[in-house]
């Protein structure tokens, strides 16, 4: 047995005794304690489309973590690949306001990135390593620290797979080798080629450690339950087996869940903060929705958190003023308390932070939203409601913990993963 073990982030983990496959389900509601109607993979087992999952949830490790906030996917994806919170690794959105250089970006440059990640400790202790993302916008992030130039990892995203390159990303003619054209981004095969590849690298490099990264397309137009989901994840389930008969250690989690949104009639449950803030006297103020990035159709960026910057710090009193009583805002914070409570870095997030309640979502003006890509009502994500996502490994951990979070993933399971458990 290797009993070596590294250290990230004054984080201890062991060397995986099997390939290790990590994979972040995107938006992937679950059932559990608290929910009225189960999550996507639940719902997915009882209808008979998961066996594999459901084999799980008999006889190894099937519970329930918390993620961090805002759960948006940038923040939660590093953070479990870090192991840490995001005032640690830097990362509290998918897009942030640089105050350094007064613009407002995507926070996929790997330079924004503070702390080191899991994957790249342990490629550089010697282990091979391989990352696959659905979209590209995450793809730079987690690839920081990869030796692929040497060889010992991989590292593309499906969106972009007919680009890969050996000098880039450590692999090619990764197409022909999934027999799967590059799907649409708006699409469940995004996400399935994905799998898919993960496949084919652990058949022929078998890394040490893959980490695979889907998209939220799927959960933010279909409900968990109804067919399209169910298909989603009883194709899911058949890779997850497959690799299970590999035998490799197989840890599941989120880096959020998905609420809907949206009137009866299906319109979007939208609390425009600009409006109000102009309303309560208040200008020279900037409304920054973190959710925002370069695909927005399914979701027209509108999510459940936003950050607010005022000019003149005797403002935040009127502006809590102007959100308080309004139905649908679940809470308003400072600056500080939001870091206080979420573990946030201080210096990239607002004056205030508002979250919305699970059935409303967060925009900045009506104006600035494109609305014409939801053809179906909003679904989507950001506040405290989508917190709770799935934990499940195939083997059964030594202790049932507590306070379990996300990116706790990896510890937990290379650290307490019982030998000999299915």
């Amino acid at each position: 047995m290797n009993n070596k073990m590294i250290s990230v982030n004054q984080r201890d983990y062991a060397w995986p005794r099997q390939p290790l496959v990590v994979v972040c389900i995107d938006g992937s509601e679950p059932g559990g304690e608290g929910s009225d109607q189960g999550g996507y993979i639940e719902r997915a087992i009882d209808a008979g489309e998961a066996p594999f999952l459901a084999s799980l949830r008999e006889k190894a490790t099937f519970g329930y973590a918390d993620c961090v906030v805002p759960s948006f996917t940038n923040p939660n994806n590093l953070s479990i690949v870090t192991g840490v919170t995001p005032a640690e690794h830097g990362i509290c959105g998918n897009f942030f306001y640089d105050t350094d250089n007064d613009i407002e970006v995507m926070m996929n440059d790997p330079s924004l990135l503070r702390a080191p990640t899991i994957l790249a400790g342990f490629n550089q202790a010697g282990a091979k390593v391989a990352v696959i993302t659905a979209k590209d916008k995450l793809r730079r992030l987690l690839g920081v620290g990869l030796d692929i130039a040497g060889g010992s990892a991989v590292c593309f995203s499906s969106e972009l797979a007919d680009q890969v390159t050996l000098a880039e990303h450590g692999v090619d003619n990764i197409v022909d080798r999934v027999g799967m054209p590059v799907p649409d981004v708006y699409s469940a095969e995004l996400s399935e080629f994905v799998f898919a590849a993960g496949v084919v690298l652990m058949e022929s490099m078998r890394p040490d450690i893959i980490y695979l990264s889907t998209t939220d397309y799927i959960q933010h137009k279909h409900a968990p339950g109804t067919p399209v989901a169910n298909a989603f994840y009883a194709m899911m389930d058949q890779y997850l087996a497959r690799l299970d008969a590999m035998g490799t250690t197989i840890a599941l989690t989120a880096d959020h869940g998905m609420k809907a949104k949206h009137a009866p009639v299906g319109e979007p449950n939208v609390i425009y903060l600009e409006p109000l803030l102009l309303e309560a006297g208040l200008t020279g103020f900037r409304v920054i929705l973190p959710i925002t990035d370069p695909y927005v159709v399914h979701h027209g960026a509108l999510g459940g958190f936003a950050t607010v910057y005022l000019p003149d710090s005797n403002d935040q009193a009127r502006a809590r003023d102007a959100f308080d009583e309004i139905s649908g805002i679940e809470t308003v914070l400072t600056r500080d308390e939001a870091c206080e409570a979420f573990g946030l870095p201080a210096d990239r997030i607002g004056d205030l932070v508002v979250i919305s309640t699970g059935d409303h979502a967060l925009g900045s003006a009506p104006e600035k939203h494109d609305l014409s890509g939801l053809t179906d009502p909003l679904r989507s994500h950001g506040g405290l409601s989508e917190q709770r996502v799935p934990f499940i490994v195939n083997r059964c951990l030594k202790a049932c913990a507590t306070d379990r979070r996300n990116f706790d993933i990896f510890s937990d399971t290379l650290n307490h993963a019982l030998e000999g458990s299915p």
